[in-house]
């Protein structure tokens, strides 16, 4: 196997581990909600806090990297997560978990910047958007196995048994990462990456512009597989039950992901295809919150929603050069977590109301 596609497996592999850390506190919920007496709010608060500090982090992430090596932060961030997967099973109260959510973000928005750069140093000018469609699959692939398995480990285990999943799913990740992932010669380690160098306006303003667009999708995903459990257990299907169908959602996704990567590398049309993706999930999420053909309308949201998303991703190695990727990508990132960390929160205040 070529090494850059070796390397884009283990990448691949190690970061499914956030989508199923993010997935196991919706998972638990319908458990975790009575026994801690949480609101809504606070699970929506609890759901964005998992990418919330990357608000802060994201942009300080891409510098770490270019300054002690982004295989090394990526490891740092999976033990993060790890840890506050594991002092989430042990919370006994909001505060706790909040402070677990938080330390285990903080962990995933290290590894998520860092990731995405060192597949951009991979891939850039040659299959990136193929490459992005794999990359960025391993985030729902993660969420659909939690939304498999997670209900009935709550059933099993309760709320606790959940969360201490996806701390083990990362410590599992830190393996595979520290025994098969070798760096690219762009990495930074010991300063044998590229020269540290300025995003120009125009180029900042694309940068900034493309991850607008990655927020405000994720944000809506955020939401759509965050409370689309709540929502079928609301209508009288048990957590075993719901979880799963709200998953086949994800699924779907992970599909049109591919599907769409290949689209645009075959036939191009970028802008056709975010269009026929983006309208195609509003109105299968208009007829989910009519209350219409739930059966349909969640893989359906799912299916348009992954078109477009790999052509999303490799929008910012479109105007990167090598040495400005580790500046930019954090900036990509941080406009990401934006849409991500706060509109979780803003829905879970709505239903409240």
């Amino acid at each position: 196997m070529e090494q850059r596609w070796r390397a884009l497996a283990v990448l691949t592999a190690a970061r499914t581990s956030l989508g199923f850390q993010f997935q196991s506190l919706p998972a638990a919920a319908p458990a975790l909600i009575p026994a801690l007496g949480l609101s809504y709010a606070d699970l929506g608060t609890l759901i964005g806090l998992y990418f919330l500090p990357g608000i802060v982090v994201a942009l300080p992430g891409g510098a770490l990297g270019r300054r002690f090596g982004d295989r090394n932060l990526v490891a740092l961030g999976l033990v993060l997560m790890a840890a506050g997967g594991l002092v989430s099973a042990l919370a006994g109260g909001h505060g706790q978990l909040a402070a677990g959510r938080l330390l285990a973000g903080i962990g995933a928005v290290l590894l998520n910047v860092a990731m995405s750069k060192m597949v951009t140093d991979w891939f850039a000018g040659r299959e990136i958007v193929l490459a992005m469609g794999i990359f960025v699959n391993s985030f729902p692939i993660g969420i659909g196995l939690a939304m498999l398995g997670l209900g009935a480990v709550t059933q099993a285990l309760g709320w606790q048994g959940a969360l201490a999943a996806g701390a083990a799913f990362a410590a599992a990740a830190l393996a595979l990462l520290l025994l098969v992932y070798r760096p690219h010669p762009n990495d930074g380690a010991g300063g044998g990456g590229a020269a540290r160098a300025a995003l120009p306006l125009a180029t900042g303003g694309l940068v900034a512009l493309a991850g607008s667009i990655w927020g405000l999708l994720n944000g809506g995903l955020a939401i759509m597989v965050g409370f689309a459990p709540i929502y079928l257990a609301a209508a009288g299907l048990p957590p075993a039950e719901a979880a799963p169908l709200a998953g086949a959602a994800i699924w779907v996704c992970a599909a049109a992901i591919q599907a769409g990567a290949m689209i645009a590398e075959r036939w191009g049309r970028h802008g056709l295809l975010m269009a026929v993706g983006a309208l195609g999930w509003a109105g299968c999420l208009a007829l989910l919150a009519l209350g219409l053909l739930p059966w349909l309308a969640l893989p359906g949201a799912g299916l348009f929603c992954g078109l477009p998303i790999g052509v999303i991703m490799a929008l910012p190695s479109r105007v990167l050069q090598p040495a400005q990727r580790a500046l930019g990508v954090g900036l990509f990132y941080l406009f990401l977590y934006i849409g991500h960390g706060l509109l979780p929160a803003a829905a879970g205040w709505v239903q409240d109301r």
